[in-house]
This record gives structure tokens, sequence and C-alpha cells, in this order.
């Protein structure tokens, strides 16, 4: 912006207001607003001591557009990460999607017995397909798994002892720690084992009087190998039984069904008192904390001052409902055909879009590499993939990709800007291709 020096002083708010331009401007934007960016844009002026009399109806006006600007935007994932927790986690089926706007549009029966016209239980709507899903006694969806584990911590053992292996104190995105939520509950952490090996001795050693339960936590985004040795659950139950408390499971992905060696729901629920996993993971539905298991345990989580403050609200549990149905009948989420992709079908889709690429002048092959799960699910395990790999400089072409519209998040790998198609959302193929042509042309500097 072309800019001279101010030999007067800067003209006040009131004489812009009344140009013409800055006129237009209040057609599209409320006044008030175009004042602050008047002001803002003349303290810059002041601040600088330089004047852009010819270029400051368009700096405030860049100033409007930026700030009415949506900061949450839909994004192409080309990274290969199914449940990349930075761009959102699990993608809703549509039918889940268009519940969730659908509830959100208007009024609902939320809290509200329709048969009765009594006051209802919000968890009430999604627990019974929960339970058919589970074969759980009872469940509770509080907003998400974290604050089911704080909620359950809290309930069931505050002011008394929780015992858990070294092992897993662990700390995922964002410094949430286990110690620290144990410390926030009330719960006094007892710690046993070492790092790398826990037995189910260590447990009933340190269980005393004032113990409440055992837990065990899902080390998620880590996995530790080698010299190891961690109880099985059925252990862990035994020893819970035998001293009369309660053996809490901290399942993080929520695995229905096998899947490598995650531990499923199912094993989880003929073992523990309370299961606790993410919606928004492997079940492949909104961001959720689920917590299942027996009626009396789930039933003091629902009693506790502190399920109010975590509870989930309509969106949620309209696009949660939507998803256990989806399931219970047999259709696949997102999430799980994003998984199911196999490498053969990868390769057929990444070809199509290459050969399209290079009709328009960008060249690309294919490359071999893995998919993650992502989320903290199945760390250390990939999924066999066919990468798009484009030709140039790999940090320019991932950047341009970035900043597109729409922004497509890549890979980098060997040095070369990839496309993981795994990730790439039915429908969202040709939006890629004039993205990745764009971005191209934006890294050649053209």
């Amino acid at each position: 912006m072309r800019r001279i020096r101010q030999p007067g002083p800067l003209p006040s708010v009131g004489s812009l207001l009344n140009e013409a331009g800055y006129l237009g401007l209040q057609e599209r934007f409320p006044r008030v607003l175009v004042v602050q960016a008047i002001r803002e844009q003349l303290a810059r002026e002041r601040q600088s001591g330089l004047s852009g009399d010819e270029d400051r109806l368009s700096a405030v006006g860049a100033l409007l557009a930026d700030w009415a600007a949506p900061r949450l935007r839909p994004v192409i994932n080309g990274t290969g990460v199914v449940l990349h927790t930075n761009l959102g986690r699990a993608p809703l089926s549509r039918a889940a999607a268009a519940a969730a706007a659908e509830i959100a549009a208007g009024y609902s029966n939320l809290e509200l017995d329709l048969e009765t016209g009594r006051r209802g239980d919000r968890s009430a709507l999604v627990e019974d397909l929960l339970r058919r899903l589970t074969g759980a006694e009872a469940a509770l969806v509080v907003n998400n798994n974290a604050a089911a584990v704080l909620l359950a911590l809290t309930a069931l053992g505050a002011r008394r002892e929780v015992v858990v292996s070294r092992g897993q104190q662990v700390e995922i995105g964002g410094s949430f720690r286990m110690p620290d939520v144990m410390r926030l509950s009330g719960a006094r952490m007892v710690e046993v084992g070492t790092t790398n090996r826990t037995r189910a001795a260590d447990y009933e050693a340190a269980v005393g009087p004032r113990t409440a339960a055992l837990l065990r936590v899902h080390t998620s985004n880590f996995r530790v190998t080698g010299f190891t040795e961690t109880p099985p659950l059925e252990e862990l139950a035994r020893v819970a039984r035998r001293h009369g408390i309660l053996l809490l499971d901290d399942l993080g992905s929520g695995a229905l069904e096998p899947i490598f060696d995650e531990p499923t729901v199912a094993e989880s629920l003929a073992n523990a008192d309370l299961t606790t996993f993410s919606g928004d993971k492997l079940l492949g539905g909104p961001q959720a904390g689920i917590a299942l298991g027996k009626s009396a345990t789930v039933g003091r989580l629902v009693k506790h001052p502190l399920a109010r403050a975590v509870r989930v609200d309509k969106m949620t549990l309209a696009a949660l409902e939507v998803t256990l149905r989806e399931r219970l009948l047999g259709r696949a989420s997102p999430v799980a055909s994003m998984l199911s992709a196999t490498p053969t079908e990868l390769r057929r889709r990444a070809g199509f879009l290459m050969v399209r690429l290079e009709e328009r002048g960008v060249e690309a092959s294919l490359v071999e590499a893995e998919s993650a799960f992502g989320g903290g699910s199945l760390p250390g395990r990939g999924l066999p993939t066919v990468l798009l790999a484009l030709d140039g400089r790999a940090s320019r072409l991932a950047a341009a990709l970035r900043r597109g519209a729409p922004p497509v998040l890549a890979r980098v790998e060997g040095n070369r800007c990839c496309i993981d198609l795994r990730t790439v959302l039915p429908g969202e193929d040709d939006a890629l291709q004039d993205a990745i042509e764009a971005a191209v042309l934006a890294s050649r500097g053209r």
C-alpha cells in the first residue's frame, strides 16, 4: 500500500463517516463496527507517522472483511490421519450432521417426556441405544471423555484413594495429565508398579481401608514395548471383587469391534464397574464422553452436581443418536469407511486424480505409505495406503494448499508434498483437484 507523509493532522472519525466510500461500508456493516475499523486504521497511521489518504478506505474495508470472516472453516484432510484432533477428529455422517442442524434450528423435547408431559432426562434420549449396542446396564453421556473420567473420579473417589499404574500416568493433547485430573477430583492417587511393568499383585498390595477403586487408563497416544507387563483387566477385576472396591476403566478410543489389540467396550464391561470412552474417535460420532456400567455406579455419576457442569448439549445428542442408530442398523460411519478402504481402492482413486492433474500440466506420482488412526487410537499402528505425490518444493506446496480455498492439509513424505486419499471424503475429489492446481501455480509464483 502506497503511503505518503501526513503534513497535517489526521481526519476525524466523524468526517470520514460522512464520505461516500464509508457510507457504502455502513450499508454492509453496522455503523459501530465501521467506527471501530476507522479508529484502528487511524491509530495505525498515527503510530507509524505515515498516512494513507488514498488507501485508507480500502484498509478499513479489509479490516471489516477480516473481522466478519469465519474462523472455523471446512478443510480437506489429505494427511491420512483419520482421527485428526486438530481437524476435528471424526467427521459425522450426513444424517448425523443434518439431525444436529435440524435440532439446533428450533425447539425440541430435550428434557421433556412427550408421553407424560413431565420433565425428562436428556441422557435418556440415547441411553437405550447405548445399552442395546454394548449390553451395558446403564449409560451417561457428557461433553468429552476427559469430563467423564473427571466426573467418575469425583463421584466415586473423592477424599479416598484410587490405585493406578505408574505406566498409565499419561499426558495427552493440551497438557491433559491424569495426575492433575486426579487431584482436581479430590481423589488421592496411589501409584503402583513401574513405568514398564506392573502386576496384579502390585494393585493388591496397595489396597487399604481408604481405597475406593482401581483405575486402568488407556495409554492413548504412545505405546511401551519390550520388557513390559500389564495385568489383564480380568485380574484387576478379581482384585477389586476380593476387596469390595470398584474397577474403573478409561478406554479412550472405545472400540466396539476388535481392531488390532485395542481393548473393546464389551471386554471392559465384562469386568469393570464403569467404562468410559470418547464418542468422536472409533465410534465415529460427535465430541462426547460416554460412561457405561452398572446401574448403581452410573447412577452415582448422574446424581453428582458436577454432572450438570459437564452435560452434553442438544446438537451433540442429536448427532450422537443418529450415529448410534446407524451403528445399530449396521451402517458404516465415515470413520469406519475410511478405516476399511483397501490399498487397491486408494490406488485406483489416487491414480484417477493423477491422470486428471497431468492433463492440466500438474506432474504427480503414486507412492506407497501408511495412514494413521490418530486421535490417540492405536498408537504405532498404520494402515497401508497409496499417496499422490506432487512434483515441486514440498514446503511451498503444502503452505499454498493450506492457504487455499478450500484449505487442504497435506503431508510431507520423502521431501515431497503428498495427499492421502484415505481421508479425503467422498465428493471432495473435484474440489481437491482445483485446489492442487491453484496451489501448484501459487508455488511457482504465477
